[in-house]
């Protein structure tokens, strides 16, 4: 338990921070590849009990080809969807693969409005390793970790993140989707501070059947622009596809697609690429490099720490007021139990400072969180927390 080394967060004089949207091609990844690990331990647990051995925490997604064109274009080649990862069959009972194609599938038609024909999923799911499995096997109260890895979390979110959070949900919302029928899905924000100018820059893609020609496109991104910018609950400078041609003439000044994702032909995609367990990328802050994304939610901490991480962070921050920021850093060892790491740092900055009283009762939270930590696996497999 120490006192913070250096300013918090919000009152430095530079601060950036990114989120990728659900349509994003690096959040396709994480998305589906939770999904099919949620799934599979969900067909674990009715048939066996338990939560058996299985990380799907690899995947790409290899764009494809398309011919945008205002007022409609075509696929050409579909993206492809390739999840890759180790899970063990003890049976015929459930079929892992078909168990994840079914799950990514699932993800895909629930969080995207295009059709999801447009990608070919192809499943690359082998067996685990013999030591990896024993580890599951090991008859013990708590889980063993299965890695050696660390965790990472903050609270609270600062004034820039919190901003970039809520422009992520206008994009997203059923109202904003209405106004806008040619935003797409796949969209970027960026957000930079200086002091206390914040300048936010939004890569959005347009979807092409709801746009006209390039003058509609412009009056389109100015509206959107507008929006944003009206409901944002402090001044900032907004930029929006800052790629598009002032002068252009057809569709390859513009970012323009058939689907309303730069997956159709713009970019590939891959897990942990992605936003962290914040929901933000957040290079200011303690962050672990981990794709918590597909891991499985039982004895991998590499997704357990960065939850639980979190949960510590935020839960010191609610209790005390004289608490400005709380960052919280997990290390675990692999074979040993999951409520037994090898490290669990707090830092704080406090108004007053760190006092023995206040050390105590952080170390009381922390302790409280690692005695449940079962409970993240449950929130976890449930949903209830995502991971990306």
């Amino acid at each position: 338990m120490d006192a913070l080394a250096g300013v918090p967060l919000g009152k430095r004089d530079i601060e950036i921070c990114e989120h990728k949207g659900v349509g994003h091609p690096d959040s396709i990844m994480d998305a589906t590849c939770e999904a099919a690990s949620r799934e599979l331990s969900l067909a674990y647990l009715q048939h066996y009990g338990r939560v058996l051995h299985h990380n799907l925490d690899k995947g790409l997604l290899v764009a494809g080809e398309s011919a945008p064109r205002f007022g409609g274009g075509a696929i050409v080649q579909r993206a492809k969807l390739i999840l890759c990862g180790r899970a063990t069959r003890p049976d015929a009972r459930i079929d892992v693969r078909q168990i994840a194609m079914d799950a990514a599938r699932r993800c895909l038609s629930g969080n995207l409005r295009c059709d999801s024909g447009i990608f070919e999923i192809v499943t690359e799911i082998r067996e685990g390793s013999l030591n990896l499995k024993r580890v599951f096997a090991e008859t013990s109260e708590v889980p063993l970790a299965n890695d050696s890895s660390f965790g990472a979390g903050f609270a609270p979110y600062s004034t820039t993140e919190k901003t970039v959070l809520a422009v992520a949900a206008m994009l997203r919302s059923p109202e904003f989707r209405q106004a806008f029928p040619a935003a797409g899905d796949d969209y970027k924000i960026i957000a930079h501070r200086i002091k206390t100018s914040l300048n936010l820059t939004v890569a959005l893609a347009f979807v092409d059947r709801h746009v006209q020609g390039v003058r509609d496109y412009f009056e389109i991104k100015h509206s959107v622009q507008h929006y944003l910018l009206e409901r944002l609950e402090l001044p900032a400078v907004l930029r929006i596809n800052n790629l598009d041609d002032d002068g252009a003439t057809d569709e390859s000044g513009v970012y323009l697609t058939v689907s309303g994702l730069s997956a159709e032909m713009g970019d590939d995609g891959q897990v942990g690429r992605g936003n962290r367990v914040s929901g933000l990328i957040t290079p200011g802050r303690a962050m672990s490099l981990e794709a918590a994304a597909g891991k499985n939610p039982v004895a991998h901490v590499g997704k357990l720490y960065n939850v639980l991480a979190m949960l510590i962070a935020r839960d010191i921050c609610e209790q005390f007021e004289e608490v400005e920021e709380a960052n919280v850093q997990i290390v675990s060892a692999i074979g040993e139990p999951i409520d037994c790491p090898q490290l669990l740092a707090v830092e704080v900055a406090a108004k007053h400072g760190v006092t023995a009283s206040l050390a105590s009762e952080i170390k009381r939270i922390a302790d409280r969180r690692l005695d449940r930590i079962e409970e993240v696996s449950h929130l976890i497999i449930s949903g209830t927390i995502l991971v990306h």
